[in-house]
């Protein structure tokens, strides 16, 4: 005989998820009970649909007292819980879950999270009703399964809860970050534990603050031995350490972290990442790898894609960043074939075969292969990221699928499909022209020598009277002095010398190189940085040995002069330049450039003696042990 099972709900102003909710289980359980807090929306209405057991609740600022409200009218063996945004699968079999009798059960819930991707951890959700369980906590209320008077047992179940509550628009919408903060120093004050010390440090976490979530998190550390969030606690810890450049210190600990859990791919992820961003670049993609061989995503606590394609993209960014795009494409395209809907994956695809100088007519045809357009979504998904991006194949998809776009979608695929006549005919016939696309206008000015474009789109650009005029001689060509240029002038050159790479104009290029030659010293090598990324080394290396001249102890123009060297087989430039960077930045970076350098010159006696500084120097690198 089937137990019976009560849905025990707290709802609010939820009148655009409940239906959802409610349509989900409804089948599922013998008793729904909800109680509102104060719903001013349909909630209600929609509530009435399903049960007549709808109560009302006072809000004190305590989600623990509204859960213990519910629950004391729930009449059935067990008590379902769920939010109003959470629903479960329609095969779920909480019959299953619930048949060996224990007196609660840890459900997975997989949390969507904005741009396709999602984590997933585990709560208890369902247990036993009238056998002592309830709620203590204002936020982040929990059951006091760990009371040291219960001897209560548990099991993993198998139902899985979906929770849409944590993507981008939900998030803004709830303003759940702004209800958190107060609640959680509250209850901290109160009861100071681990749990309310960990949830304090992820709440500052989510707003942004770093330092103050290290210190939360460092007070929850030492109180949470053994406890199930541990791994998280760890992993975010060190999260807020990268953000805060404190890298050194990330890394002591989850060096020494990934060997007590080493099955936690999140933490492994995050060891990749910091490794990456503090510059151990072997480092980063020896564990990375490791990642991959976890066969999936493993862990209490799971982000999604930390075993996959999250790490797959990872890659591909390292990759990328050391200019290996054969490796970068690689990884770029495992991310698609495991999650063709990952946003920043399919812009990053595009990203790279751009760089990597691949005709269009094979972008597009791999492309339908590999991306598969099977529904209108992932059409508008595809849509979005080449607008996003500014890609030439935007006008050949919207022309494919029949599309009726937006007059300033229109006119840039036209533009950025070269069709530059027609882009401005365009754009000079419309009557709303968009902030977004100041700078898609500007551009065309400059490729067509148009002033009527740059006159329509100058109030978009909010430019000063100086930096008016000084724009409009460069876009009639005209000479100009050095120090004119402003920080805003800089970046729009930047955008514009960016975006001539992509369209393949080289001409209108090298007249633009002419005036960025006059910019600031950091505007320059941003934008010659350019010209690495899409494979024009010896222009590059023209260009930054002019830099260097002018410029002999600048680290950042011998560094990109070293690896410049390096890639064309510069080997005895290369050596010198990064002798040189070893005297005037001796960080570890330097060291593994000199271990490269030595790797393809076969220099095994450089390499040994390479190898024994980063021991003594830089003991958190690992691939040298």
């Amino acid at each position: 005989m089937d137990k019976t099972i009560t849905l025990c709900m707290i709802v609010k102003n939820e009148e655009k998820y409940l239906k959802r909710c409610l349509e989900s289980v409804k089948d599922k359980v013998s008793e729904i009970v909800i109680v509102d807090t104060g719903s001013t929306d349909g909630t209600l209405l929609i509530a009435e649909e399903y049960t007549t057991k709808i109560h009302h609740f006072k809000w004190v600022d305590d989600f623990a007292a509204a859960r213990n409200e519910s629950l004391k009218y729930a009449t059935s063996d067990y008590i379902l819980v769920l939010d109003a945004d959470e629903y479960l699968e329609s095969d779920a079999d909480l019959q299953k879950d619930i048949k060996p009798d224990y007196d609660y059960f840890l459900l997975k819930i997989y949390n969507d999270v904005s741009y396709g991707r999602a984590f997933t951890h585990t709560a208890v959700r369902l247990f036993a009703n009238n056998r002592g369980l309830h709620y203590n906590n204002r936020l982040h209320e929990h059951l006091n399964i760990l009371d040291a008077k219960t001897n209560y047992k548990s099991q993993y179940g198998e139902v899985i809860i979906h929770h849409t509550g944590y993507t981008d628009e939900i998030m803004q919408e709830k303003e759940k970050t702004k209800r958190n903060l107060p609640l959680m120093l509250q209850e901290v004050e109160e009861n100071p534990g681990a749990y309310n010390l960990y949830n304090m440090g992820k709440t500052y976490l989510s707003i942004n603050e770093n330092a103050k979530a290290i210190e939360y998190f460092q007070r929850a550390y030492p109180l949470s031995s053994g406890r199930m969030f541990l791994p998280e606690l760890i992993t975010k810890l060190c999260y807020c350490l990268g953000e805060l450049n404190q890298y050194d210190d990330s890394l002591r600990i989850l060096n020494d972290a990934v060997k007590v859990y080493p099955l936690e791919t999140d933490m492994r992820y995050m060891q990749g990442r910091i490794f990456m961003d503090a510059g151990y670049i072997k480092d980063a993609e020896i564990t990375l790898k490791s990642c991959l061989e976890f066969g999936g995503d493993l862990g209490v606590s799971v982000t999604e894609g930390t075993g996959g394609y999250m790490t797959r993209f990872v890659l591909a960014e390292l990759y990328e960043d050391q200019n290996q795009l054969d490796e970068s494409y690689k990884y770029i395209v495992e991310v698609l074939q495991e999650k063709k809907t990952f946003a920043p994956g399919l812009s990053k695809y595009f990203e790279i075969v751009t760089k990597s100088n691949i005709p269009l007519d094979d972008v597009y045809q791999n492309i339908i292969q590999l991306y598969n357009i099977s529904n209108i979504n992932d059409l508008q998904l595809l849509l979005d990221v080449l607008y996003g991006l500014r890609h030439p194949l935007l006008n050949r998809f919207i022309s494919v699928y029949s599309i009726s776009a937006q007059s300033n979608v229109a006119a840039s695929a036209m533009q950025y499909g070269k069709k530059y006549i027609e882009a401005k005919d365009m754009w000079l016939s419309m009557e709303d022209i968009q902030q977004e696309n100041a700078v898609d206008i500007l551009l065309l000015s400059f490729v067509l020598d148009n002033e009527e474009l740059f006159n329509l789109a100058k109030p978009l650009l909010n430019f000063s009277e100086k930096e008016e005029k000084l724009f409009r001689k460069i876009i009639r060509k005209e000479a100009i002095s050095s120090n004119k240029m402003t920080s805003y002038i800089e970046k729009i050159l930047g955008d514009i010398a960016s975006h001539l790479l992509k369209l393949q104009e080289y001409e209108c290029l090298q007249t633009l190189l002419e005036y960025i030659a006059k910019t600031s010293l950091k505007s320059k090598i941003n934008s010659y940085s350019l010209l690495i990324s899409y494979g024009f080394n010896e222009v590059a290396i023209d260009l930054f040995v002019k830099l260097f001249e002018n410029n002999p102890n600048n680290v950042e123009i011998i560094r990109l002069l070293g690896d410049l060297c390096l890639s064309c087989n510069y080997m005895e430039d290369a050596q010198l330049f990064y002798s040189k960077l070893l005297e005037l930045a001796p960080d570890y970076g330097s060291y593994e450039r000199c271990y490269r350098l030595y790797e393809k010159m076969n220099d095994r006696v450089g390499m040994s003696r390479t190898i024994d500084s980063i021991k003594i120097k830089f003991p958190r690198s690992l691939w040298v042990i």
